[in-house]
């Protein structure tokens, strides 16, 4: 039997994401797939510099719309919508919140500057937290302060995504350390376009990676006890990307390089069953921000 096209997207990918999905039930594993693919497909969409931009304008205002059929019951065209539809009814995933992630995707057809830390966190909230605001429906969270822990830590996340992908981002002529942080630290825009490495580099890396490690802290303190061990997907993916993060800090930040740094293989499996463990038997903390 032929495998649904979202798992068949999951299983492709190498992304610390889909990773996280083995710790699921099945049901679970099947809504967290779709979600997955959808978010990967309209990602893809304005990833593809080869196509001209108003076609993948056109592009994701049909994804908007088939969505929005998704969610109001009627029959879509997109095989990934038609497979997420069901987990769209099941757990009330509103159409906003679509919407608001398809909003934050179009922002990299258009911007590829952002001035201040307030703008950039918009950025991360429409294409990060969003996506964990959609994700704890399908967790099954009990408490309305999980909301803020999606928050968070998807912000947390993207931040460490954004910080290690400073050389590969570059290379494509984007630079998403906010302008004035770079103006602070008196680092110019043709320093990080052209890889230069310098102190001052480094001081504008670590205040990044301070911002990090705020949004970390805040998820593990807003986490709600009841639905820890609900959210160890979650937490198996800010397990995943604080390691990165400390590993970044540790080297001290290469982030320059166009090939962005990675935990190894083994590294992550380790992760994997320490975060099953502690989610299970109920560890008092998740295993990040400290």
């Amino acid at each position: 039997m032929t495998p649904p096209v979202s798992e068949q997207i999951t299983q492709r990918s190498a992304s610390n994401l889909a990773l996280a999905f083995i710790m699921l039930p099945k049901e679970k594993r099947a809504g967290m797939s779709a979600l997955y693919a959808f978010c990967r497909e309209v990602d893809d969409v304005a990833d593809e510099e080869t196509v001209p931009l108003e076609q993948r304008r056109k592009q994701l205002a049909d994804w908007r719309a088939d969505i929005r059929t998704a969610c109001d019951s009627g029959q879509p065209q997109f095989q990934i919508n038609r497979e997420l539809q069901h987990f769209i009814a099941a757990h009330r995933m509103p159409f906003a919140l679509f919407d608001e992630l398809i909003r934050g995707v179009e922002m990299d057809l258009d911007v590829t500057r952002y001035e201040t830390w307030e703008e950039l966190e918009h950025y991360c909230y429409r294409v990060a937290s969003v996506v964990g605001l959609l994700s704890i429906e399908i967790f099954g969270h009990t408490s309305p302060a999980c909301r803020d822990y999606a928050i968070h830590l998807g912000k947390a996340l993207q931040l460490t995504n954004i910080l290690r992908d400073v050389g590969n981002d570059a290379a494509r002529g984007r630079i998403y350390l906010p302008l004035a942080e770079l103006k602070n630290h008196q680092v110019t825009e043709a320093e990080i376009l052209a890889g230069e490495f310098s102190p001052r580099f480094r001081k504008l890396a670590q205040a990044t990676a301070s911002r990090a490690r705020h949004h970390y802290a805040c998820a593990r303190a807003t986490l709600p006890p009841e639905d820890r061990k609900a959210m160890v997907a979650a937490e198996l993916m800010g397990a995943v990307y604080w390691h990165l993060l400390l590993k970044l800090e540790h080297h001290d930040f290469p982030v320059l390089a166009v090939t962005p740094t990675k935990l190894h293989k083994l590294q992550k499996l380790a992760l994997i069953l320490r975060t099953w463990y502690r989610s299970t038997t109920g560890a008092l903390a998740p295993n990040y921000g400290v």
